[in-house]
């Protein structure tokens, strides 16, 4: 076999289909099949083809992404959004640019449930836009805040993409990655709360000042405590050993379900379409999941990830200067490929130089890796969080990038204090002896 060969023919057709517009699944998919031919006689390519793409499916783990999926769908459609908005204005009111900040906290409750940026964005953001242009709010400068909390849902439990990480990466305590996940997703947010305040003071936006009572406050609070005992009941019952992480996405259902018939915010026509789009969402995803398998399979049979160790060792041995390449890289990526397919290609090639070389934990690999593809999310071109936001808000995406920049700068800095000081991800599993 030549290894030269391989890579010669599967990362050029991939970033060629990739470029070209065509669906990320079918340019893995088209360029792992090319590279397969050289590898295997062509009697063997369907059956082996078959076989890795089934076997990168067949997993009892890979149920917890679609369960969390929908319970994110219900939570979305169910009318959740507005007792957390409420909630979160209670808390936010007195700051300049309350609205705004209300937002970012609306963002962070609401990735507990959902656990996808792009419902985060589109259900608190899709609340708070008119309300936000109503009080004389620049569009653009609220849909930058919005899209710049929208992917903290990434890393806030329960997340579909760390439990993604958790199968990829052969078993990676999922408990273990949802403690890692909570201060790095509470920092993501209160660094767009600081970003935000500052912007408000220079464009003198006002507070909101709250004109309820205390028993009126207790009611908004009240109200909330079912939505935000979700978060209890699933991670407790998975950090406590009661049920997996596949389990605990079965019970998240079933619970946000019936809390949206407890809400009466969800009818049986709007049940219909939610499990529409789930099932095609988690159809997209686990063809993808498929693909990348295949291609995973190929790039360790060619013994690329060892060509790329060694390659980045050959540059330096410094682990903080390897770390930054890596980093870098990673976001560059986050502004082409999406965090799934992303964390299926990636993965089996920088979580060994990663862990390997610089005995890195493997629950702070994958939660720093997750952060820098969010971040990707809020990034042109293919930034899916980032054109969510825009159409919510709607305003273009040029307006919106200036408001962003001082965000993606500060952000860069919250992700570098993640990388280098492990104990942020690490405190929480460790607290709990995982």
């Amino acid at each position: 076999m030549d290894t030269n060969l391989v890579i010669m023919i599967l990362l050029p057709l991939f970033l060629v289909f990739m470029f070209s517009g065509i669906p990320i699944a079918i340019g893995i998919g088209l360029s792992s099949l090319a590279a397969i031919l050289v590898i295997l006689p062509f009697d063997m390519v369907a059956f082996q083809g078959a076989q890795k793409m089934f076997g990168g499916i067949n997993s009892f783990g890979m149920l917890a992404v679609p369960f969390f999926m929908l319970a994110g769908n219900i939570m979305n459609h169910g009318g959740i959004a507005r007792k957390l908005i409420d909630l979160a204005l209670m808390f936010g009111g007195r700051m300049p640019g309350a609205l705004a900040h209300a937002n970012v906290m609306g963002n962070m409750l609401f990735g507990t449930l959902s656990g996808s940026g792009m419902a985060c964005t589109a259900a608190i953001g899709g609340t708070m836009a008119p309300i936000q242009k109503e009080k004389g709010y620049n569009p653009a400068f609220s849909a930058a805040i919005n899209i710049a909390s929208g992917p903290v849902g990434m890393l806030i439990p329960p997340s579909g993409l760390l439990i993604l990480f958790s199968i990829v990466s052969g078993g990676v305590s999922v408990a273990g990655l949802f403690m890692g996940g909570w201060i790095p997703g509470i920092l993501w947010g209160v660094a767009v709360m600081i970003v935000a305040y500052f912007m408000a003071k220079k464009h003198n936006l006002p507070t909101e000042k709250s004109d309820r009572t205390f028993g009126q406050k207790l009611k908004v609070f009240w109200d909330a405590v079912p939505a935000l005992m979700l978060i209890v009941i699933v991670m407790g019952g998975i950090v406590g050993g009661v049920f997996t992480a596949t389990e605990g996405a079965a019970v998240a259902v079933v619970y946000s379900l019936l809390l949206s018939f407890y809400y009466r915010t969800i009818s049986g026509k709007m049940l219909l379409k939610t499990l529409s789009d789930t099932a095609l969402t988690t159809g997209v995803i686990l063809f993808l999941v498929a693909v990348s398998s295949l291609m995973s399979w190929i790039m360790a049979y060619a013994q690329i990830p060892q060509m790329i160790g060694e390659t980045l060792l050959q540059l330096t041995d410094n682990r903080i200067v390897l770390l930054l390449i890596i980093n870098i890289s990673l976001l560059i990526l986050g502004t082409f490929m999406d965090a799934t397919p992303a964390i299926l290609i990636f993965t089996p090639i920088l979580m060994p130089i990663c862990t390997g070389m610089f005995g890195m934990d493997p629950i702070h690999f994958g939660v720093m890796m997750i952060f820098n593809l969010g971040i990707g999310n809020i990034t042109p071109p293919v930034g899916c969080v980032l054109f969510v936001g825009a159409a919510v808000g709607d305003t273009k995406i040029e307006k919106i990038i200036p408001f962003l920049l001082p965000v993606f700068a500060v952000l860069f800095g919250v992700l570098l204090l993640v990388t280098y000081v492990p104990s942020l991800t690490l405190f929480l599993p460790r607290l709990i002896g995982l």
